[in-house]
């Protein structure tokens, strides 16, 4: 049988391998997945993830649980080697072993775009994995239960500051949720005054969200002003050195919390350790039917799709010329690639990828949201639930979405969890903290004997000597 392999199982690896599974004959071809996590990330829900809308568990996809006909490895593909048709699989714990295939799929999603910006390395955090979004969420909740601690002045207020880097979607988003999730916990700490919670959104251009019109961003901008959330335009980040974020416009704003979501890249990891071709952004250069290489030529059984891929939009209407990295993109071109790779498999001619944008949906806090669909455009209670509506449906199987809206349906009446679970980074500290160690032991000490004499030695009998 041919051996297909699929590098990383986000959305266009987990919905190549789902779909091959339907489609493919029974031993009409062997499916392995390799991915560093065994599930895949609802990317689009990690702002209410952050915001403590959602459980965590619920905008995750377990890939075993799924891909019940597909081999899935969780490791990391550290090097391929088209010429030879091998590929590196490194795990956690072990050492990298050779795997031979006879077709490769490039799925390896995108990772945060950053600049050799001070201090951001070190303190910012960004919003690509769960992982992330969980941290998020728990270090805001830990700052309102540190700030009600402290009496009101500089550091309190620092406490209580949230600065977020980018003003597309993803930024827009978790900075509207998190202006939300703030207001909420007010209530449950007193001590702690609406004016004394600032939030800050820092975007290079001169407007957000410029996958909406114009007239819907300054909507956005207005609302959250309203909610006491500033946005600074045409503004960069010069420094983040100790939390403290230095603005091109001269302002300081010492944060507790800093989250960047300006840009993502292409998985360096996999693109720099291959042998195939690459375009001048750093992604895996595809034809239009998702084969990799250009018009004139393509690479013989070698397939990309997804944010790590440069995939031509006929429509026109991507940037550059290639479809925008996004979910919307990634799970149409997994689902065709899974098509067309059955179509050569069967001696039958690819088909090209083509999908013009339906539109966008934003969620900016319970209630609140923004939804634009070619000239319609609306913000609101309406526009919230259309992007609760159209994300809670586009999660993969009926499993999750049974997840997502019961989770909804539950809040709706108990409200949001406000527990924070930060320690379980650590989760040993108590029990080492406590737990009992076997007492030191003491050298021996070595003491000269006592003579015995004779008056002191019982009659008949030898004197005893103790050390």
């Amino acid at each position: 049988m041919p051996k297909i392999l699929i590098v990383g199982g986000g959305y266009a690896g987990f919905y190549t391998a789902w779909k091959l599974e339907k489609w493919l004959r029974s031993g009409e071809a062997e499916v392995t997945v390799v991915d560093p996590l065994p599930y895949l990330t609802y990317q689009p829900f990690l702002p209410e993830v952050a915001a403590g809308s959602i459980e965590p568990r619920h905008a995750v996809v377990a890939q075993r649980r799924h891909l019940t006909r597909t081999a899935v490895i969780t490791a990391t593909v550290t090097a391929i080697n088209h010429a030879s048709k091998t590929a590196t699989i490194t795990p956690v714990d072990g050492s990298p072993w050779e795997f031979e295939y006879d077709i490769v799929v490039v799925t390896g999603g995108a990772v945060s775009r950053t600049f050799p910006i001070p201090g951001i390395a070190d303190n910012a955090i960004g919003l690509k994995t769960i992982e992330e979004a969980v941290a998020i969420r728990d270090r805001l909740i830990d700052s309102f239960s540190v700030a009600s601690n402290l009496a009101p002045g500089p550091e309190r207020e620092r406490v209580l500051t949230t600065v977020v880097v980018g003003g597309g979607f993803a930024g827009i988003e978790v900075f509207a949720e998190l202006r939300s999730f703030a207001t909420a916990l007010l209530k449950h700490y007193p001590q702690i005054a609406f004016e004394e919670v600032h939030f800050h959104l820092i975007e290079a251009m001169g407007r957000i969200m410029p996958e909406v019109s114009l007239p819907t961003s300054l909507k956005v901008i207005k609302n959250l002003a309203q909610r006491g959330a500033k946005i600074h335009l045409d503004t960069q980040v010069q420094s983040a050195v100790d939390s403290v974020v230095e603005l091109s416009t001269g302002e300081s704003i010492p944060a507790n919390l800093i989250i960047w979501t300006a840009g993502v890249m292409a998985n360096p990891g996999i693109v720099r350790s291959s042998d195939l071709p690459v375009e001048e952004r750093g992604r895996i250069r595809v034809r239009a039917d998702l084969r990799i290489g250009d018009e004139d030529e393509a690479v013989v059984d070698a397939w990309a799709a997804g944010d790590i891929s440069a995939v031509p939009d006929l429509t026109g209407g991507g940037v550059g010329g290639n479809c925008v990295p996004n979910a919307q993109h990634a799970v149409r071109q997994g689902k065709l690639l899974a098509k067309n790779i059955v179509a050569v498999l069967r001696g039958e001619e690819p088909k090209q990828y083509v999908h013009k944008n339906l539109g966008a949906v934003a969620g900016l806090g319970i209630g609140a949201g923004a939804f634009q669909s070619k000239k319609i455009a609306l913000t609101g209670l309406f526009a919230w639930f259309a992007h609760r509506g159209y994300h809670g449906l586009a999660i993969p199987s009926w499993e999750r979405k049974f997840r997502v809206f019961w989770g909804w349906w539950n809040n709706l009446w108990l409200g949001r969890d406000i527990v924070s679970l930060a320690a379980v980074q650590h989760p040993r500290a108590q029990f080492e903290a406590f737990a009992s160690r076997p007492k030191p032991v003491d050298a021996p000490v070595v003491t000269a004997p006592a003579r015995a004499s004779a008056k002191s030695a019982p009659s008949g009998k030898a004197a005893r000597t103790t050390t």
